[in-house]
Order: structure tokens, then C-alpha cells, then sequence
């Protein structure tokens, strides 16, 4: 069985994305779980570029990884200079990886910009890689712009590579770094680059020369093709697969490693990671996400929260038959689950497979059934949308039910807002609220008045359930559902939050944001609490 090369850069070429930042201590604790995951090498980032990546390997070095190889990234010696009077080249060695991937020109137009000579790249190149592994450096050649340098001038493309080969390195990967590639010319020249290295192997009488070569490729997603440019490599020959989790990079970002991870180990029939790894999937997606301060994409395949969503009463019916009908694998094999949703469109089906995803007894009858379908068209009706909040949907199911428990009460709560020219808006909020027979009373502020009003309930709640620490917000969306009204219209408004292992929404509809936003406010923490309640049961 095939068995590919796993090669994370979440920790450098993925902070290279917009908005994307990691301190040294966050890096640790991405490293980590990769380590967990089983990913063959962690590429730290570049230490002679800044002081985060070099205060990463400085933590790294006193981190036990069992799995996972720690890479710092830099570039071959600058023109003219010596390695070993190279300071890039210093910071590698004085990092402490026991790998280093050094990144070299490929094109001939990135070395007519640099203006020096192609003999001179090709002599950056041997030499950078022949110091490193002097200095007892498992050595990867990154040959940067590789398929457009191919393209433009293939002879010397390959002579890159020989350079580096030259110096005893032993990987080489191939990088379309402008992301501008497609799939097709990606297996071309893979499979010609492969055969004229082997075919040079197999002549060399050059002592440095390796007796085994691996390839690797690292796509970028400008094309929306990285995925799928990586695993054309793959097929093609290459062994090593660089990438990022959640595809975050750059520009349009990197291959993304939580799609090509499945697609191996699943589609591909490579042994890549264990199965039991593999569960952990749509767990690291979610961490890295969160480290990362940056929404989930539900849409992200295998790992996104719509991934395995299902709203068509036709679709729902013939996925509780059989899943393979709608489905083209079991998503609990990457740590998801199947999710079916429910709105107007939804018929018995839908609600009797939430009603047992949700643990809620409908009975033998169909009065709880017909209740549900028909209070949930007219909900939405009146402007709810539940196929967007689960959260809420479990909770009205609950109440037609009688399942219902309420954790806390609302006695009052006061929300104010101030402005001044001096000064943008401060809001405050006071809440009153019933937990049993405790009542609690507190105030908060915030940027705004919801703002105000969710650190005011908070702060209530969790002197009674501290576990509340962990739920965070992670969107609020207000629509206006009723224009012809004017200020009077309806709004909607949808909360979504998260904790470590769920990502839940709730909503409220009314004439006034305030109440529509305690309505889907209230519902989040029910809703949290509801699931505590049923994992400790």
C-alpha cells in the first residue's frame, strides 16, 4: 500500500493568509495537536525572517513531539556570499530543527529579476543544500515556481533540481507557487520532471548523487485547484504532499490539508494516517479555526458544518434507508456527522430524524409530528428560518413536546445606550434573571447594546454554571425580513457560537432588534446548557 508524506505549513505559509496570526505559544499548541494527528513533518516557520518563528523553535525545543518531525523554512545563500557567512542559513542550524526546507529559483525570470546569473542560482542552490546537510540537516529542496519555471524553460528547470541534487538532497518538491497551474499540465510535467531525474540518476557516477529521490508537490489555490493539483501529483509519482489545515494561506490560500488527508487515506487507498487519526479531522480543523480566530467555512468538505447536511424531505427519506444514496462516505470516519435540517420545505421525515438526533421522543402517534411541521412552516412563515438554528429548532421541538427544561428564567432586564460627540456609543445592560430559586442580578457593557446585553447574561449565569467560559460567540447576523414597514419591520437575528467540539445557532424575530437578539440570545445559552446537562447524563 502507497503511503504518502504528510507536510504541514499552517505555522509559516499559512500565516502568510489575511487576517491570519499565530503567536509562538499558539504555534505550540497547533504543533501539538498535528503531533496527535500524526502529521510526518510541522514546518515552524522561518527563523531568520522574525523573531515569533525563531521564539517557536526556542518552545519547540522543549516540547516532546512522538510523530511529527519540527522543519524550519528559510531560503538557499544570498549572491555571492558564502554559506556558511550566510545569516538565513545560520538561523536554520541555530533553530535546533533536525529539518530544513530551503526555497530556491526554478524560473529563469525570478533570476533575471534577481539579476544574477543562471550559474550562480544553480551554484546557490548546490551549495546552501551541501552546507546544510554538513551541518547535520535532513535537507528538503523546495523548488519554488517549478511548473511555470517548467513551462517557460523546462531544461533549466531541471537543472535546478539537479542542483540541488548535487548537494545531497534527497527531496525535492515541486511548487506552483503562482497557484496558476491545472490539473492536467500539473500530471504532465510531474511525470516528465520524475522520469528525467531518474533517468539522470541512473547515469550518475556522482558520489552525492541520492540512490532514492522523493518528490513532493505543494500547490497553491489561485485556481481553486490546489486540492486537486495535489492529488494529480500524487498519481503522477510525488511522495510528499505539502499543505495547510483549512486551506490557509496566501492570496486565495494552500492546499488544503483537511480534504487531501480523506482523499488519500479514503479515495486513494494510501496509507497516509491511521483511521484512528483520522477521526480527529473535522477536531484539528475546528481547533486551528479557533486558534486562528477565524470563522469555520460550512461549506469546507469532509470537515464543514453543511458537509453532511441534508434539507430535501426526498433526500432525508432515502438517507434514513440507505446513506450511500446521498452520501459519498460515512462522515464519521473524519469526525463529522450527518446532519439533517429542517424548514418549510421539510416533511415527517426531517423532523423524525432530528427528533432522534436530539434525543427527543415523539411517541407513537403522529400528533407530535404534524404539531412540529406545522408550528415550524408557520414560524417560518412569520420569518424564522431553521435550517440555519438547530439550536432553537431543538428547543421549540422540546416545548410541543413536553420534554422542555428551562435552566434559568428572565425577571427584566434594561439595556441603555450613551453617545456623546466626544465619544462612540457605550452601552450598559442590567438583567434580573431565576436559576431555581437563586435570582441573580448583574450589569455589563459593551460595544453595543446586544453586546452589553450577552456579557450582562453571562456574567449571571456563570457564577452558578462556570462551564459557560467555554461558549463563545462566533457570528451575529440581523436581517430585515419585512421592508414595506419601515422602521417598524421585522428583523431577524441569527447567533452562532461555538466550544471546542460544536458549532450551534440560534434565532429570534420580532419588531425590535433588542428582542429579537434576546430571543436567539437566551436560546444559545439554553441551548449549551441542555447539552452539558446530556453529557453528564
Amino acid at each position: 500500500m502507497k503511503k504518502a508524506i504528510l507536510y504541514d505549513t499552517t505555522l509559516r505559509d499559512g500565516m502568510q493568509g489575511e487576517n491570519i496570526c499565530f503567536s509562538p505559544e499558539d504555534k505550540i499548541k497547533v504543533a501539538k495537536r498535528l503531533d496527535e494527528m500524526g502529521i510526518h513533518y510541522i514546518e515552524g516557520g522561518w527563523p531568520g525572517s522574525n523573531p515569533n518563528a525563531m521564539r517557536f523553535f526556542e518552545l519547540a525545543k522543549e516540547t516532546e513531539f512522538k510523530n511529527s518531525k519540527i522543519t524550519a523554512f528559510g531560503s538557499t545563500r544570498r549572491a555571492n556570499i558564502s554559506p556558511d557567512k550566510d545569516k538565513n542559513l545560520n538561523a536554520l542550524v541555530e533553530s535546533g530543527a533536525p529539518v530544513a526546507a530551503i526555497f530556491g529559483k526554478s524560473w529563469d525570470l525570478h533570476v533575471q529579476i534577481m539579476e544574477i546569473s543562471l550559474d550562480e542560482n544553480l551554484a546557490m542552490i548546490k551549495e546552501s543544500v551541501e552546507w546544510l546537510n554538513a551541518q547535520g540537516l535532513e535537507v528538503f529542496y523546495d523548488a519554488e515556481h517549478y511548473y511555470d519555471g517548467y513551462i517557460n524553460n523546462s531544461a533549466y528547470a531541471i537543472e535546478t533540481l539537479k542542483a540541488a541534487l548535487d548537494g545531497g538532497c534527497k527531496v525535492l518538491v515541486l511548487c506552483d507557487t503562482n497557484g496558476g497551474t491545472l490539473p492536467h499540465d500539473i500530471e504532465r510535467i510531474t511525470t516528465e520532471t520524475i522520469n528525467q531525474i531518474q533517468e539522470m540518476r541512473r547515469f550518475s557516477t556522482d558520489q552525492h548523487f541520492s540512490d532514492t529521490i522523493t518528490f513532493g508537490i505543494h500547490a497553491h489555490n489561485d485556481c481553486g485547484m490546489a486540492v486537486a493539483n495535489s492529488i494529480s501529483a500524487v498519481r503522477c509519482g510525488a511522495v510528499m504532499v505539502q499543505g495547510t489545515v483549512n486551506g490557509y494561506g496566501e492570496r486565495c490560500g494552500n492546499a488544503d490539508l483537511t480534504s487531501i488527508i480523506p482523499i488519500l487515506k479514503l479515495k486513494m487507498n494510501n496509507d497516509c494516517i491511521s483511521m484512528q487519526n483520522l477521526k480527529k479531522l473535522k477536531k484539528l480543523s475546528r481547533f486551528v479555526s479557533e486558534t486562528a480566530n477565524m470563522t469555520p467555512l460550512n461549506s469546507r468538505p469532509f470537515v464543514g458544518h453543511s458537509a453532511f447536511a441534508h434539507k430535501g424531505g426526498i433526500h432525508v427519506s432515502a438517507v434514513m434507508k440507505e446513506s450511500e444514496a446521498y452520501e459519498h462516505m460515512n462522515p464519521e470516519l473524519v469526525g463529522s456527522k450527518r446532519r439533517v435540517l429542517v424548514s418549510e420545505q421539510s416533511g415527517v421525515s426531517n423532523i423524525e430524524y432530528k427528533a432522534k438526533e436530539m434525543g427527543i421522543d415523539l411517541g407513537d402517534d403522529n400528533l407530535h409530528r404534524k404539531s412540529i411541521v406545522n408550528t415550524v412552516k408557520e414560524l417560518e412563515d412569520d420569518g424564522y428560518q431553521f435550517d440555519v438554528a438547530e439550536g432553537s429548532l431543538k428547543i421549540i421541538m422540546e416545548k410541543l413536546t413536553g420534554q422542555y427544561q428551562s435552566h434559568f428564567e428572565l425577571e427584566s432586564f434594561r439595556v441603555t445606550v450613551e453617545k456623546d460627540k466626544e465619544r462612540p456609543c457605550s452601552a450598559y445592560a442590567m438583567i434580573k434573571i431565576k436559576v431555581g430559586n437563586t435570582v441573580e442580578i448583574t450589569a455589563a457593557e459593551g460595544d453595543g447594546p446586544v453586546s452589553a446585553l450577552d456579557n450582562a447574561l453571562r456574567k449571571a449565569l456563570t457564577n452558578i454554571f462556570p462551564d459557560l467560559d467555554e461558549m463563545h460567540l462566533v457570528d451575529f447576523k440581523v436581517r430585515v425580513i419585512e421592508g414595506s414597514d419601515g422602521t417598524d419591520a421585522k428583523v431577524r437575528v441569527i447567533i452562532s457560537s461555538r466550544d471546542e467540539n460544536n458549532i450551534f445557532s440560534t434565532i429570534g424575530v420580532s419588531e425590535d432588534i433588542i428582542e429579537a437578539s434576546w430571543q436567539a440570545l437566551s436560546d444559545s445559552f439554553q441551548y449549551k446548557l441542555s447539552m452539558k446537562k446530556e453529557q453528564e447524563t
